[in-house]
């Protein structure tokens, strides 16, 4: 049996402000606050480390605030859902904007920095959030800050990938991710698309990231297949897009061994009968990544590479895009 425990995993996109992992759902209080918890299950999974997803300017600030108080990473951006906070902010679009690079800047190095741009993109499935319009054109003001500061994109797109492609293109961000204009690729998360579209990022010269919502059908995994290892990053979203029963990513977790399986999906209780240590049903966790990667390599039949080999290779890719060099110093690692 090949050695397992040199397994690491770097979660490229978890909502760790999200309330839930506080206990707190949809503002009432089911269990005490377990993040402690959830991030010590991380740990002893082979999660090194977590990109903490900003969705918004407030989000955002949030997401900074917890990355450096943990010795993480977050990003800075606002969802294509939230767009119309530019138009609603009390200084017009512009001020928020300026906001949110005020924010960039002041966290460019150190503890708890600013690794990439977004989530930003264009949803086209919640246009009742806000319009395409509105999506689009907060969508390129964002492209702006990718430039200017150098900084990866971290990516969403539902229903809209011809005009999120195309938008890239005018911008300049096509054949090498941008970097003829100063920018420095990114990654298409929470990978829903075709075989098509993932062959059209990675042209472009952009990463795509897989969660548990990219393996839900057998169209997912057939797509999944077709992204080349070297392009291919690996997340959980979590509290969202668990893996489940219904999924057909459940075939190939069958065959997960024993010994990750209690790393990746420790026993759960349900929230209102909450034990501390213990995970809370229905609530993804950082913990998971690794059925992820465990799905990802099965789909592929293994390919010329072994389980590990296919997670060293994502851990290089992130690392390398999000510059986080310092991860293979620990001593560098535990001062950053």
């Amino acid at each position: 049996m090949a050695d397992r425990s040199n397994l690491k995993f770097i979660d490229i996109g978890v909502n760790l402000t999200d309330p839930v992992f506080r206990g707190l759902y949809r503002g009432r209080q089911k269990h005490e606050d377990d993040f402690a918890a959830m991030l010590k299950r991380a740990e002893v999974a082979g999660v090194m480390s977590m990109i903490i997803t900003g969705g918004s300017l407030s989000e955002s600030k949030e997401a900074l605030h917890i990355a450096k108080e943990h010795g993480l990473y977050a990003t800075v951006g606002c969802h294509p859902t939230r767009s119309n906070e530019f138009d609603k902010h009390r200084d017009g679009p512009d001020g928020y904007l300026e906001q949110l690079d005020k924010l960039i800047a002041d966290h460019l190095t150190g503890p708890g920095r600013v690794v990439a741009i977004g989530e930003c993109g264009i949803d086209y499935d919640r246009t009742h959030f806000a319009s395409e319009d509105v999506q689009k054109r907060h969508f390129r003001s964002q492209l702006v800050l990718a430039k200017k500061y150098h900084l990866p994109l971290f990516l969403h797109s539902r229903s809209a990938h011809e005009d999120l492609v195309n938008i890239l293109r005018d911008e300049g961000f096509s054949g090498n991710g941008g970097r003829d204009v100063g920018a420095k690729g990114g990654v298409v998360h929470s990978f829903t698309g075709s075989a098509q579209e993932s062959r059209e990022y990675m042209e472009m010269g952009f990463h795509i990231s897989i969660n548990g919502c990219s393996l839900k059908t057998q169209d997912n995994l057939d797509a999944v297949k077709s992204i080349l290892p070297q392009w291919l990053l690996l997340e959980t979203d979590a509290p969202w897009c668990s893996m489940t029963s219904t999924h057909a990513s459940k075939e190939h977790l069958d065959k997960l061994p024993q010994d990750l399986r209690s790393l990746y999906f420790p026993a759960a209780t349900q929230p209102e009968k909450f034990v501390h240590g213990k995970p809370v049903k229905g609530r993804n966790e950082p913990s998971a990544i690794g059925g992820v990667a465990w799905v990802a390599h099965q789909v592929n039949n293994g390919g010329d590479t072994s389980y590990e080999e296919m997670v060293e290779r994502a851990w290089r890719s992130t690392v390398h895009l999000f510059d986080l060099h310092e991860l293979d110093d620990p001593v560098v690692a535990g001062n950053a």
